[in-house]
C-alpha cells in the first residue's frame, strides 16, 4: 500500500459494500458523514486547476467537504478557532482535567447521544465551578473550556470530556484575583463525588421526562425498576475524574489546545496499511507507559468503529463554561485583567476563513516544487450535484 494512505481510502475501497451489508441500521448521518469523507477533495465536490508560472507545474485542486468528521478538514477549522481564542487567554497557569463515563452509561450514552451528551458537558462545567466557588477549596468564579471526545484509541466507545481550565478566577464578589496553590487545581476524589451525583441526577430526569431511548440489549432499562436498578449499581462505583500536571503560559496553553479541540476518531497519520479485506493502524497502548502498538481490523470492522462517533446535527463538541461563556465573555475577561492588573489585548485583524492558513498546513496557494505563487487557470464544476455543509459541521 503507498504511503499517504487516508480514511477517503478505506471509505472508497469498502464503503459500498458496507452500505449494502448495513442497510437497514446506518443512519442519515453516518451515511452523509460517509459520503462527504469519500468525495472531498476530489473530482466530485469541483475545485480549480492551476499552474506556477516559476517551473510550469499545473495542478487541479480539489474543493474539501468540511465535515467535522472528515480527518484532512480539521487544519483550516482549528486554525479558525484557536485565532479567535488568543484574546481570551490570561498570564496564569491552566489546568486539564478529564471526565470520563463509566461502561455502563457509555452504553445509554450511544443510543442517546445528544441527551447524555449535553448532561456529560453540564455536569462537569458545574462539577468545576461549584467545587471552585467553595471557599473551602478555591473561592472564585472560573472559566473553561470543554471538548468532546468518544474515541479511545483503538475506536471502541469512550465518552469523555476534556477540560481546558485557567488556575483561578474573579473572588465571588468580584474584588480580587484568587489563584490556585502551585501546582494543585482541585481535589479530585471531591470532584468525581459531584460529577457522579450531578450526572445520575441529570439522567434520572431525562429518564423521568421520557427523553432516553433503550434499544436491543438494552431494551430492559425502558422499565423503571431495572432503569433505577442500574442507576444505584452506578453510584456505588467510582467514577474516573483525572487532573492532568498544569502546563505553562498562553502559547503552550494554545498549542495544547490545538491538540485536542478539532481531533476526529483516528487521524490519516495512523493508518499504515491497508488489503481487501483489513485496515492496519497505528495506536498508544496507555496502560502500558503508552507504548507504540499496532492494530489489524477487518475493514467492515474499521469502518464501525470509526461511525461509532458522529454526532448528531448541530451538537457542539466545544462549549464554554463560567467567564469564558460566549454570552458576557468581554465583560468578565476585563474584569480578570484589571484583577490581575495585565493590559488588554492587542486588537486582531479579522481574516476571511480558509484552507490556506498557516496552522492548517503548507500554503496551498505556494507551489510545492519552487514556492512559486500559483495562478487560477480554471473553474472545475462538481460531478454531481452537492449541498453545502451546514456552518457546524466544521465546528
Amino acid at each position: 500500500m503507498p504511503a499517504g494512505l487516508e480514511v477517503a481510502d478505506v471509505f472508497r475501497r469498502h464503503g459500498d459494500a458496507y452500505r449494502r451489508a448495513h442497510d437497514g441500521h446506518l443512519g442519515r448521518v453516518e451515511r452523509r458523514v460517509m459520503g462527504a469523507i469519500e468525495a472531498c477533495r476530489t473530482a466530485a465536490l469541483g475545485g480549480h486547476a492551476e499552474a506556477c508560472p516559476e517551473c510550469g507545474l499545473v495542478r487541479c485542486a480539489y474543493n474539501s467537504c468540511r465535515n467535522r468528521h472528515c480527518p484532512k478538514c480539521q487544519g483550516a477549522a482549528r486554525a479558525e478557532w484557536l485565532a479567535a481564542r488568543q484574546a481570551d487567554l490570561l498570564p496564569v497557569p491552566y489546568f486539564h482535567v478529564v471526565f470520563t463515563l463509566p461502561a455502563p452509561v457509555a452504553e445509554i450514552a450511544f443510543q442517546n447521544k445528544a441527551v447524555v451528551y449535553a448532561i456529560l458537558f453540564k455536569a462537569a462545567a458545574e462539577t468545576l465551578r461549584i467545587i471552585a466557588a467553595d471557599p473551602k477549596h478555591l473561592g472564585a468564579e472560573i472559566g473553561l473550556v470543554a471538548v468532546l471526545h468518544t474515541w479511545g484509541q483503538t475506536l471502541h466507545h469512550h465518552p469523555h470530556v476534556h477540560c481546558v481550565v485557567p488556575g483561578g478566577g474573579p473572588s465571588i464578589d468580584g474584588t480580587r484575583w484568587v489563584g490556585c496553590r502551585p501546582g494543585f487545581f482541585l481535589p479530585v476524589r471531591v470532584l468525581s463525588r459531584l460529577f457522579r451525583r450531578l450526572f445520575l441526577d441529570a439522567l434520572a430526569a431525562a429518564f423521568e421526562a421520557g427523553t432516553l431511548g433503550f434499544f436491543g440489549d438494552l431494551a430492559p432499562l425502558a422499565e423503571p425498576a431495572a432503569f433505577h436498578h442500574r442507576l444505584r449499581d452506578l453510584r456505588r462505583v467510582e467514577w474516573v475524574v483525572y487532573a492532568k500536571p498544569p502546563f505553562g503560559g498562553p502559547a503552550q496553553v494554545l498549542a495544547y489546545l490545538g491538540r485536542y479541540t478539532h481531533r476526529v476518531a483516528i487521524s490519516n497519520t495512523r493508518l499504515l496499511a491497508m488489503t481487501g479485506r483489513d485496515v492496519t493502524f497505528r495506536w498508544k497502548d496507555y496502560r502500558h507507559h503508552d507504548k507504540a502498538k499496532v492494530m489489524t481490523l477487518a475493514s467492515f470492522e474499521f469502518i464501525r468503529r470509526f461511525l461509532l462517533h458522529t454526532v448528531p446535527d448541530g451538537f457542539h463538541r466545544i462549549r464554554h463554561y463560567g467567564f469564558l461563556a460566549n454570552g458576557h465573555r468581554a465583560g468578565k475577561l476585563a474584569l480578570c485583567r484589571k484583577l490581575l492588573d495585565v493590559p488588554p489585548p492587542a486588537p486582531t485583524v479579522a481574516e476571511e476563513p480558509t484552507d490556506r492558513s498557516p496552522l492548517a498546513g503548507p500554503p496551498l496557494d505556494r507551489c510545492p516544487c519552487c514556492g512559486g505563487a500559483m495562478i487560477l487557470l480554471a473553474v472545475l464544476p462538481p460531478l454531481r450535484p452537492h449541498r453545502p455543509p451546514l456552518r457546524y459541521d466544521t465546528s
